[in-house]
C-alpha cells in the first residue's frame, strides 16, 4: 500500500481523494498555491506545501514543483485527480522516472488516448464502434479531403487530434466551406494544443452523450460500471449527469460494457477511465477516452457502492480489482448537478466570499463540495465549488430528491448557477428522459 500520497489538485476534488486516503491509512500532502491555502483539504491533510503563486501555470500545472513537493515530504505517490495535469503524458513519466507511483495510467496510454486520431485506431482495433471518419489525420490534398467528406456525407465535423473540452471543432455542411475549415481548425488547433493535426467524422445532428466507466488492474482484469447520461450540455461542457442512461437495457449495457473493458485489456490499461460516446439511432460511435477520474463519477458510486477513487489508489499500489464483473449491480439511479460559482442566466463566473452555506441532506443525498461559511471562491480556476447528487430506487425518486435538494440549499455572497438546475429537474423534456446533447442550449436560446 502506498504509505503517503500527494495530492496534486484542488477543490472538491482534492477533498474526495483526501476522505479516500484516510479510509485506507494512508497519510496525505495537500500542495496548494498561495491563493489556495484556506482551502478545506489543506487544513485536514498531514501535510501541506504551497507550490506557487495563484495562477495555475505558476502552481498547479507547475510540474517540478509538485515533485520537489513529494520529495521533500518523503511521499511515495501523486494523485492527480481531474483536470490541470491528470492527462498529461509528460508528468506521468516524470513521476515515475522521479521514482514516484503515478495513480492514473501509464504515461504511453495516456499518450495513446490522448491522440484522438491514435484513440479512434486503438479502439478500432479493440471492436468499438467509432464514428465514420478519415480513419486517420487529414493530409494537404484538397481534392483528396474532398474525396473523404463525399465518402463520409454532410454534414462533417473537423476536430483536433490534440484538443478536448470543446475546443479544437468545426462543423461543415457543404464543400464549398471544407477546405477553409480545415485550414483555419489546424491553425486553431496548433495555437492551443501545438499540434495542428486535425481528423473528419461524420457530425451526428441530435445525438445523445452516453459513457461507460471502466476500471482495470495492471493484473490483466478489467472491468466496466456501466453507462452514464451527459448529455445536458452547454458549449459542450456537463451540467447534469446521471446514472444509468435512459433507455439502455441491460443487454445492451453488458455488451458495450464488455467491448470497452476488453479494449483496456488490449492496450494494457490501469486505473479508472471512460469511455466516451455519441448515441443516435440505437447506435454508439466512440469519441474519446478519458484517461482520469471524471467530476461525474459519484452517479456510478451511488449505482455500484463501488469507491472508485480507493480502486485507483489500490490498483495504483499493485493490487488486483476487487471486483469480479459479476459482481457489479446496477442498482437504482443517480443524478448529479455541477453546482458553479457563476451567473445563472449570464454564466459570467462569480467569485468573491461566500457569506452563508447551507447544504441538502436527507436519505439518497450527497454533497461533494470544499466550500464553506466565509470561504472565498478564487477567480483563477474553474467556477465549480460542487456536485449534488441524489439517489433513489427509481429515476423519478431520484429526481424528486434533487428538486428538494437544490430548493433546500443556500449558497449566499455569491451567485451560482442552482437556478439553472431548479429549471432543468422541472423541465418536462428532461424528466421524460433522453434528451440530446442540444437540448439544454435550445431550451436557453443558445
Amino acid at each position: 500500500m502506498l504509505e503517503k500520497i500527494v495530492i496534486a489538485n484542488r477543490g472538491e476534488i482534492a477533498l474526495r481523494v483526501l476522505r479516500a486516503c484516510r479510509e485506507l491509512d494512508i497519510k496525505t500532502v495537500a500542495v496548494h498555491s498561495t491563493a489556495d491555502a484556506e482551502l478545506k483539504h489543506v487544513l485536514l491533510a498531514d501535510e501541506s506545501v504551497c507550490i506557487g503563486p495563484a495562477p495555475s501555470v505558476e502552481s498547479y500545472l507547475n510540474i517540478p514543483a509538485i515533485i520537489s513537493a513529494a520529495e521533500v515530504t518523503d511521499a511515495v505517490g501523486i494523485h492527480p485527480g481531474y483536470g490541470f495535469l491528470s492527462e498529461n503524458a509528460d508528468f506521468a513519466e516524470r513521476v515515475e522516472s522521479s521514482g514516484f507511483t503515478f495513480i492514473g495510467p501509464r504515461p504511453d496510454t495516456i499518450r495513446l488516448m490522448g491522440d484522438k486520431v491514435s484513440a479512434i485506431e486503438a479502439m478500432r482495433k479493440s471492436g468499438v464502434p467509432c464514428v465514420p471518419g478519415s480513419d486517420g489525420p487529414l493530409g494537404e490534398d484538397g481534392d483528396e479531403n474532398i474525396r473523404i467528406a463525399k465518402e463520409i456525407g454532410y454534414p462533417v465535423i473537423i476536430k483536433a487530434a490534440g484538443g478536448g473540452g470543446g475546443r479544437g471543432m468545426r462543423v461543415v455542411r457543404s464543400e464549398a466551406a471544407l477546405l477553409n475549415a480545415i485550414s483555419l481548425t489546424k491553425s486553431e488547433a496548433l495555437a492551443a494544443f501545438n499540434n495542428d493535426m486535425v481528423y473528419m467524422e461524420k457530425f451526428l445532428e441530435n445525438p445523445r452523450h452516453i459513457e461507460f466507466q471502466v476500471l482495470a488492474d495492471t493484473h490483466g482484469n478489467a472491468i466496466h460500471l456501466g453507462e452514464r447520461d451527459c448529455s445536458m450540455q452547454r458549449r459542450h461542457q456537463k451540467v447534469v449527469e446521471e446514472a444509468p442512461a435512459p433507455g439502455i437495457d441491460a443487454e445492451t449495457r453488458a455488451r458495450m460494457g464488455e467491448r470497452c473493458a476488453e479494449a483496456c485489456r488490449k492496450i494494457g490499461y490501469r486505473g479508472a477511465g471512460t469511455f466516451e460516446f455519441l448515441y443516435e439511432n440505437g447506435e454508439f460511435y466512440f469519441i474519446e477516452m478519458n484517461t482520469r477520474l471524471q467530476v461525474e463519477h459519484p452517479v456510478t458510486e451511488m449505482i455500484t457502492g463501488v469507491d472508485l477513487v480507493k480502486q485507483q489508489i489500490l490498483v495504483a499500489s499493485g493490487e488486483p480489482l476487487s471486483y469480479k464483473q459479476e459482481d457489479i449491480k446496477i442498482k437504482g439511479h443517480a443524478m448529479e448537478c455541477r453546482i458553479n460559482a457563476e451567473d445563472a442566466k449570464t454564466f459570467m463566473p462569480s467569485p468573491g466570499r461566500i457569506t452563508q452555506v447551507h447544504v441538502p441532506g436527507g436519505l439518497g443525498v450527497r454533497v461533494d463540495t470544499h466550500i464553506y461559511n466565509g470561504y472565498m471562491v478564487p477567480p483563477y480556476y474553474d467556477s465549480m465549488i460542487g456536485k449534488l447528487i441524489a439517489f433513489g430506487d427509481s429515476r423519478s425518486i431520484a429526481i424528486a430528491r434533487m428538486r428538494n435538494a437544490l430548493d433546500e440549499m443556500v449558497i449566499e455572497g455569491i451567485k451560482t448557477n442552482i437556478k439553472l438546475h431548479q429549471d432543468i429537474f422541472r423541465d418536462a423534456g428532461f424528466i421524460s428522459g433522453g434528451t440530446n446533447i442540444h437540448y439544454l442550449e435550445k431550451k436557453l436560446g443558445l
